[in-house]
């Protein structure tokens, strides 16, 4: 009995051991449904590095980039079962879930680059991201999406009467779906990764996105006409599953959080660098670039989505102290 007894508290040791053992190492799994050297890919790999740096290696990142684990409607699922540890995803696909994601996703709510980035780095920010918590993510920070603009194959579009019975592929959100609908062209949604072969095959006729990812997934191959309409600049978030944010001590919580931030510039300055480099690529393959444009009528069509979205006093608010921050 006392032999029994011994190895019995031998083993509940060794499974105490390897606990506090999982718990101290851990190597976070990160998605990204962009390739290897985009900015917000870099910009997580930099964050593991201060990870490892800060725990001295208990914790580190390895990223999936290139839809390695999924498109990101299912690593959005995924992520909430503590399947993938972190995420860096658009802001459209959390829309139906999170209501507050639809506000940073109103066409024209930010009147530049600037005053996204002031918007999102303050107390607004902060206020968004903690709305991810009660669907078991853990908002962590804010990357930069770019303006989005609208590209097609067909011709170019300098007035909303261009954009009538063009198909384009949006995300898969209600919110994008109703905003192609209310400048008179078709929204057709559909993942990432199957817009190129769409365009080529006329399934559809164009997309809407910014300046490196029309390059990067060599859209512009196919849609030759960018119309720089900058309808939305709709930052994209990096969040982590609960589950395995309630494996760290308070104190690595806070390293993690810190390490997020700190990744934030380092994704500015290779975003804005790669941004300036796409439309020169795509200007010299032949794109015909559109800026000729009044925006005025978009933004006036606007309206019934801000109606339709804007729907409390929470949000209502939300939009007002948006517009009011310098």
């Amino acid at each position: 009995m006392f032999h029994y007894t011994k190895l019995l508290a031998t083993a509940g040791v060794a499974a105490l051991l390897s606990t506090a053992a999982f718990a101290q190492d851990m190597v976070l799994r990160s998605s990204d449904t962009h390739p290897d050297g985009y900015p917000t890919v870099e910009a997580v790999k930099h964050m593991g590095e201060l990870l490892s740096e800060r725990t001295n290696g208990r914790l580190s990142i390895e990223v999936f980039h290139s839809a390695q684990l999924g498109e990101e409607k299912d690593t959005i699922e995924q992520t909430r079962f503590g399947v993938i540890d972190m995420n860096r995803v658009s802001m459209g696909p959390f829309n139906g879930l999170i209501p507050a994601t639809n506000i940073p996703s109103l066409p024209y709510i930010f009147r530049s680059v600037e005053h996204m980035r002031r918007v999102m780095d303050g107390p607004i920010g902060d206020e968004i991201l903690a709305k991810f918590e009660p669907f078991d993510l853990i908002g962590l920070a804010f990357f930069d999406g770019g303006a989005r603009s609208f590209y097609n194959s067909v011709r170019p579009i300098r007035s909303m009467d261009d954009l009538a019975d063009l198909k384009f592929r949006v995300m898969q959100s209600d919110l994008f779906v109703d905003m192609v609908s209310a400048v008179g062209a078709n929204a057709t949604p559909m993942p990432y990764g199957e817009v190129y072969s769409a365009i080529q095959t006329g399934v559809i006729d164009g997309a809407e996105n910014n300046p490196p990812s029309y390059d990067t997934s060599k859209h512009a191959e196919v849609a030759k006409y960018y119309t720089l309409d900058e309808h939305l600049i709709v930052p994209e978030v990096l969040v982590m599953s609960k589950a395995s944010w309630n494996k760290l001590s308070a104190e690595d919580q806070a390293i993690v959080r810190q390490a997020a931030r700190d990744s934030v510039p380092v994704m500015r300055e290779l975003w804005d660098a790669q941004e300036a480099a796409s439309m020169e690529k795509v200007i010299a393959s032949g794109t015909e670039v559109i800026t000729d444009i009044d925006k005025a009528p978009f933004i006036a069509a606007m309206e019934p989505v801000y109606e339709k979205y804007v729907n409390t006093p929470e949000l209502k608010d939300l939009v007002a102290r948006i517009q009011a921050t310098e």
